[in-house]
Order: structure tokens, then C-alpha cells, then sequence
């Protein structure tokens, strides 16, 4: 279903080169009003809940530099998603790079606008703490789903000590804790690595949350993953995030985690086109790190899943219409 008042286009590379004009996702526009859009693209720069290596507060700018190899037509599900909705860059949110605590409530006021305004977020970060402020915007009348590509559960109570509960490793169990999220309504894809203890994991699994580790995602293949995916998500509003790191480091070495044996991007692409059908209320692209990247590898490859998390959110958006 074409939008008729669907304005905002990419700039060509046949008009302008794809090195030259303004840095900004896909090309887009940049507008401030998200009443103007059905998709804004935000930014959000800010890497203060990292335990390891810090970086991802860089990923936003070199996202967009590197989306400008993104075009008007998605290659294998010819999604347009320009076509379907209308699309800008919002901009970053306002962060503050000293003050955890402010810059929550800072990039929650900026989604909840977005929200407000009947807009759909879709975000580049930036660390996986910045999904939390997102999802209590999307999920501030009711529980969302979950689908999360990550090799970490990011389900941790707290790290060095009881007081710092809020870091790139907590995002999810916050999520679960404040009502934001419907643990029943929740899969993880690709977690592995070393543990803290045998019981990192028992959170959540005792919340019920699906957890497919990265050797059962490979005992399972592609197409019965996605397909449990639809099973545990169902047809309630759902929330997608993909963490860099669950690539293997030799397609995404610019994170700030990184863990071999993960998924390839062929699979993660394949993965994500799997969401087609599912109702997406938000989704992010986290912890691409440019300060550990090789020849931009990892912000390209940040860039064409942000793509293709484009694409089947427009589907969404244009079927929530349609209703």
C-alpha cells in the first residue's frame, strides 16, 4: 500500500555522489517534528553503561556515514520502504556523556515524543543500555515482545556492587521488572561466551524468556529459528534489537564485547527478514563501536541491518494502517 504523501526520499548516488552531501541516515532528510514522519531514525551516541571497551557513542555518526550505500529497494523481499512510509532522521538524542542517570530521562522524553506523535523509533546506538529509555516509550500502555539478536542475555542484576544496576548488561532484566516487556513474549538468539557463574542464565529462563544459545541456533538452522520466533511473539506489538556482537568478530570487530563463534551476516540478514509479519512498535541497532573497527566494517554492516530492520518495520507500520 503506497502512501501518497510519502515526500522524503533518499538522495540518489546518481545525483550525488554517495561520499559527498550531508551525513544523515539513509540519506534522509533531517527534520525535528516526528509528527512528520510514520519512522524516525534517531541517534542515540552515548555509551555510558559499558563495562569493557567504550566506542559505541561514535557508532551514530559513522552509522550514517556508512548508509549511504543503503538504497530505495530492499534486493530480496523488493520492500520499498520509501514507498510505504514516510522516513526521516531525527537526529541524536540529547545525551548527557557524564550523568547516566540524566541521560535516561533525557532519551526517554526524546522517544516518548516521538511516540506521542504516532512515530515508529528506529534507532542506531550507542551502548544496549540506550535500548531501556526506548522501550519505555514503545511500551508505556501495555507489555511489548522481545526479540533480541545478541550473544550476551544482558539480563544481569547489577555490576560492582548492588548500586549500579543500570548497564549495557541490564537493560532486559529492567525491561522484564518495570512491566515493559512480557517475558513470555521474549527470545534471545545467539547468546554464548564464557559466564560470570552456572547461573547467569536462570533469570531468565525462570521469567520464562525463550533463550536459543548460539549451539542450538546452529543444531536449529535459519528457518526454524524464524519460525519460532513467530511462535514465542505471536501477534502482539513486539520490540526488535540487534546487538553487533552477535556476529562473530570477523564480520563485526568494531564492538565493544565481542565474542567468537557467533552467526554470520548472511544469517543475521536472514534473520531479520524473518521478522516480516511480525508487529514491530521499535527496534534498534546497538553497540557498533568504530574505534575497533577494520576499514568500517562493522558500522557497514550496522548500517544494512538497520536497513533491513527498515523494511520489515515499514511493512508493520503500513499493515497497522491498513487495519
Amino acid at each position: 500500500m503506497k502512501r501518497p504523501d510519502s515526500h522524503f526520499r533518499p538522495i540518489s548516488g546518481s545525483v550525488l555522489p554517495r561520499f559527498a552531501g550531508p551525513s544523515t541516515f539513509m540519506r534522509l532528510p533531517m527534520v525535528e517534528d516526528p509528527a512528520e514522519v510514520d519512522i524516525a531514525l534517531v541517534g542515540l551516541p552515548w555509551d555510558g553503561g559499558t563495562t569493557n571497551r567504550a566506542g559505541a557513542r561514535h557508532g551514530p555518526r559513522e552509522i550514517r556515514n556508512q548508509s549511504s550505500m543503503m538504497r530505495l529497494v530492499h534486493q530480496a523481499s523488493r520492500i520499498a520502504p520509501y514507498d510505504l512510509c514516510r522516513v526521516a532522521d531525527l537526529g541524536d538524542v540529547p545525551v548527557n556523556p557524564i550523568d547516566l542517570s540524566d541521560t535516561l530521562e533525557r532519551a526517554t522524553a526524546f522517544f516518548q515524543r516521538i511516540c506521542a506523535a504516532g512515530a515508529t523509533p528506529l534507532t542506531a546506538g550507542g551502548d544496549h543500555l540506550g535500548s531501556l529509555p526506548a522501550l519505555r516509550a514503545v511500551a508505556a500502555e501495555r507489555p511489548v515482545g522481545l526479540v533480541q539478536f545478541d550473544s550476551h542475555s544482558d539480563t544481569n542484576d547489577s555490576y560492582f556492587g548492588e548500586a549500579n544496576r543500570f548497564t549495557h548488561g541490564t537493560p532486559f532484566r529492567r525491561g522484564i521488572e518495570e512491566g515493559l516487556l512480557d517475558p513470555k513474549r521474549m527470545i534471545q538468539i545467539g547468546i554464548r561466551g564464557s559466564l560470570y557463574s552456572e547461573s547467569d542464565l536462570d533469570y531468565a529462563l525462570e521469567q520464562g524468556v525463550r533463550v536459543i544459545e548460539i549451539e542450538e541456533y546452529f543444531d536449529l538452522g535459519v528457518e526454524a529459528v524464524i519460525a519460532e520466533i513467530h511462535r514465542v511473539i505471536g501477534t502482539g506489538p513486539v520490540y526488535a534489537t540487534f546487538d553487533i556482537d552477535v556476529l562473530d568478530p570477523v564480520y563485526a570487530p568494531g564492538t565493544g564485547t565481542p565474542e567468537v563463534g557467533g552467526m554470520s551476516t548472511v544469517e543475521a540478514q536472514r534473520l531479520l527478514r524473518g521478522l516480516q509479519g511480525l508487529d514491530l512498535v521499535g527496534a534498534d541497532v546497538m553497540e557498533v563501536s568504530p574505534p575497533f573497527d577494520a576499514g568500517y566494517l562493522t558500522a557497514l554492516t550496522g548500517a544494512t541491518m538497520l536497513f533491513e530492520l527498515l523494511c520489515v518495520t515499514a511493512g508493520a507500520v503500513a499493515d497497522r494502517r491498513a487495519r
